[in-house]
């Protein structure tokens, strides 16, 4: 039997269509390597990332503390079961609860994982206050426009019909509440939740963040019973606002908390973080995972926060993301099609009038070999690597310009003062 796939794209993707689950419907393009924050095609073009993988590939691509981290776990140990002891564990869980002043850490492979762990979790806190006597139910209250993943937990409290139905019926207990509406929360609220569970930046809703009021509100309520407050940092976490996690610059602490995407920048993991009160909750044997915290994962991870402290990335996200929402803003005030910029650090969505001048601008970039993708139909999102330069912003800028002048109409109003 012939295994060969080809290597041309076409090759590929006709390889594609008969082999692969149909999840996705891809870019036709084919990577082949990258460097800094460039990405290269099997022709030999380069293409400037600016969504890093969905937010994943922070440092950029061929970072030597990273690629070096690789070379050497990987000539040590790859996998070794969480029945045996390693040193990566702890080193890296004693460096993100340092950084997100959080307590304990459940590490696994993915966010939707993470997101899971944190749900089990809620469920099995309110279970252990029962059994102390005390009046708490099951239920959670998540986000309209929320996305947490895709696994059946995850899709649960995702508020998108698209995601959910296909999967119906998925866990119950879960009521969703009016974005940022502080009113609205305070009346779904009872005895009778768990846990509230949203994001504090919603990523594939449309970049918005939650007010001070609202995040405030969340935490109070939670007080008030003994649920918990599950902050879903999977996409806004590990610097990509400014700080290590979007939560620290509202001055509100969850009990739970989920990364992922750049924590090992580009090597699958994630991480559930809790508090002490809420890890009482879990025993051996209650959750578990084969792959999650391993070796090689682990040693990446270390290396991305090591690095990222060493090379004071933090500082330069909220110097380039202060350029980029500056430059974007004055893009606004030439294009009415600019309906709002919106994001903290580099985490950044252009909203636009419409569907299908978002899917024209998008396809535009492309074809000036800059990358990155339309969510919530109607939002431009960029999630660049964190070593993104202001000349990059500069060139991104440009061609948006350049893209929004060819696509814009004159107004009805000076159509009429050019009749007139």
């Amino acid at each position: 039997m012939n295994h060969a796939t080809g290597n041309t794209l076409q090759e590929l993707q006709a390889a594609e269509s008969k082999l692969l689950l149909q999840t996705y419907e891809r870019y036709p393009l084919l990577f082949v390597s990258g460097e800094g924050v460039h990405l290269r095609d099997e022709k030999g073009n380069d293409y400037l990332d600016l969504l890093s993988g969905i937010g994943v590939c922070a440092l950029g691509y061929g970072h030597p503390a990273i690629t070096e981290a690789i070379a050497t776990q990987s000539r040590q140990l790859l996998h070794t079961s969480n029945l045996f002891h390693h040193r990566g564990t702890t080193e890296l869980a004693l460096r993100l609860t340092e950084i997100t002043g959080m307590d304990r850490v459940f590490f696994c492979n993915s966010g939707t994982e993470a997101w899971e762990a944190a749900l089990k979790l809620a469920r099995a806190h309110a279970g252990l206050l029962r059994s102390e006597g005390k009046n708490i139910g099951t239920k959670f209250l998540a986000l309209e426009h929320s996305f947490h993943g895709r696994t059946m937990g995850s899709v649960a409290t995702t508020h998108k019909e698209k995601y959910r139905s296909p999967f119906a019926p998925v866990m119950p207990d879960v009521e969703f509440v009016p974005f940022d509406d502080v009113a609205a929360l305070r009346a779904a609220f009872s005895s009778d939740v768990c846990a509230i569970a949203l994001e504090v930046i919603q990523g594939e809703g449309g970049i918005n963040p939650v007010s001070q009021e609202f995040l405030a509100t969340a935490r109070e309520l939670c007080d008030s019973t003994g649920a918990l407050l599950l902050l879903d940092e999977i996409q806004s976490g590990m610097g990509r606002t400014g700080t290590w996690c979007a939560y620290q610059q509202y001055g509100i602490q969850p009990d739970v908390t989920t990364l992922a995407k750049p924590l090992g920048g580009g090597v699958p993991i994630g991480a559930m973080l809790c508090t002490e009160e809420a890890a009482r909750a879990i025993t051996p044997g209650m959750h578990g995972t084969t792959f999650g915290g391993n070796p090689l994962a682990t040693a990446v991870a270390i290396a991305v926060i090591d690095a990222m402290k060493q090379e004071k990335v933090l500082d330069h996200i909220n110097d380039v993301g202060g350029y980029f929402l500056s430059r974007l803003r004055d893009l606004q005030q030439k294009h009415t099609v600019i309906k709002e910029i919106r994001g903290r650090g580099l985490m950044i969505g252009i909203e636009i009038e419409s569907a299908d001048l978002a899917k024209e601008i998008l396809g535009g970039m492309l074809a000036r070999h800059i990358i990155l993708n339309r969510t919530h139909e109607t939002v431009l999102r960029f999630l660049p690597p964190y070593i993104l330069q202001r000349e990059h912003v500069d060139h991104a800028v440009a061609a948006l310009d350049e893209l929004f002048t060819l696509h814009s109409k004159p107004s009805a109003t000076l159509v009429g003062e050019a009749n007139g």
